[in-house]
């Protein structure tokens, strides 16, 4: 027998060693706030859009560098013998910070794609969070379900072995007790296809659990319909990326306006060698393109046709824009007055009623038919009440990917 230390020792040293298992079982506690931070932090989508930022931001360093001089040499029989030649060429009037601005420009139209993925990515979190919530609700339900059929079941044995009803009905109980063992072992899987899709928007491993503190049914307050669309009218992800079209093409047209006064060629070297005249002697000249023919009349034309274009874009689209908040809010009133006549009306008429049809069977006033009846509409109707208040906070989801800010 060891003695009495070491196996204290033994002991310890087990519990310490099995104490950081325990706690990597224990789920983490994640609510919506944080749920919204993670993604946005660790998202590999939105992690590799705004990689993609760089690459814009690089535009403005091509668009701010200047044109190369170009060196000649040359060697000829005719006198001067040798000549070394520069030419470099000078641009005229603003067309390097025309460039700069363009590029500019265009690094706010990547932004914009950026936080359009960002609202996108809120949105998709937001569904994921309560999704993982719902399946959770529903498990829970079945799990009562359960327990419900399996108490009716026993009832009915009791019954039969008391001689007050035929085997049938013990048979129709065990059949409902099966079925809803079926219906718990389905909603356990599909509650674990919730947890890693949010896992997957979070990128969090696909076996880590969450313990969700948030109620399904707490529906954030928001604004009147008016405020709504004149929130989206500056904030909508459609608007703002057609607004920064016509900053760019403003820009171009611009730029284009700046790049028909031509360059400054600048040459100067020296030739070598002319005998009988000079061992070395300057040269230079200058030189301009003549804007005869062309003048980016045509690239300037259609910038300005571009324009318009995106003018007749935007003000379809700020119509359309408030057409969707109209309707993903009116949807979300009605998804709410669902949820209260779940909350207030259905549900307590559903439970009554099975208890009291549970109450007579015990007594012998009713028949396993009605219970079991009575059972199903109950379930029934809470899990549709789970739905519409996960209906409910899709709406919700919709209503702010819309508008374009957050609005709890």
């Amino acid at each position: 027998m060891k003695p009495l230390h070491v196996t204290l020792l033994t002991l310890s040293l087990a519990a310490l060693l099995a104490a950081p298992l325990a706690a990597q079982d224990q789920p983490r506690k994640l609510t919506l706030h944080t749920a919204l931070e993670m993604a946005s932090r660790q998202n590999l989508d939105l992690v590799a859009a705004r990689a993609r930022r760089a690459v814009a931001q690089a535009g403005i360093q091509i668009a701010k560098q200047r044109p190369n001089p170009t060196a000649s040499f040359g060697a000829l029989r005719d006198s001067p013998h040798e000549s070394l030649f520069f030419d470099q060429p000078l641009e005229i009037g603003s067309k390097r910070s025309k460039r700069v601005e363009l590029a500019q420009q265009e690094v706010g139209l990547t932004d914009v794609d950026i936080s359009a993925l960002e609202r996108q990515l809120r949105r998709s979190t937001r569904e994921a969070f309560y999704g993982l919530a719902l399946a959770r609700g529903i498990t829970r339900q079945k799990e009562e379900a359960l327990k419900l059929a399996e108490r009716l079941e026993g009832i009915a044995k009791a019954r039969f072995e008391a001689g007050d009803v035929p085997q049938l009905e013990v048979a129709q109980a065990s059949l409902e007790a099966a079925r809803a063992r079926a219906a718990f072992q389905v909603a356990q899987q599909e509650e674990k296809i919730s947890l890693s899709q949010l896992n997957a928007l979070l990128n969090e491993p696909s076996v880590t659990d969450w313990q969700i503190e948030g109620a399904l049914d707490a529906l954030p307050a928001r604004s009147s319909v008016e405020e709504m669309i004149a929130r989206a009218s500056s904030s909508n992800p459609e608007l703002q990326r057609i607004a920064q079209e016509v900053k760019v093409e403003q820009t171009r047209e611009s730029l284009l306006k700046a790049e028909r006064i031509p360059n400054l060629g600048l040459e100067f070297g020296v030739d070598f060698n002319a005998p009988n005249d000079f061992r070395a002697g300057p040269r230079g000249q200058l030189s301009m393109e003549l804007p005869l023919f062309s003048r980016n009349q045509g690239e300037i034309a259609q910038s300005s046709a571009s324009q318009r274009a995106l003018d007749s874009d935007a003000a379809a689209a700020r119509r359309a824009v408030a057409g969707r908040v109209e309707t993903a809010y009116f949807e979300l009133d009605a998804r709410e007055a669902e949820v209260e006549l779940y909350r207030r009306t259905l549900l307590p008429t559903t439970q009554q009623l099975e208890n009291l049809a549970e109450e007579s069977y015990r007594a012998g006033k009713a028949g396993i038919l009605t219970v079991l009846d009575a059972q199903r509409n109950v379930q029934q109707v809470q899990q549709n009440y789970l739905l519409s208040l996960f209906t409910a906070q899709a709406a919700f989801a919709r209503l702010e990917e819309t508008v374009g800010v957050p609005l709890d």
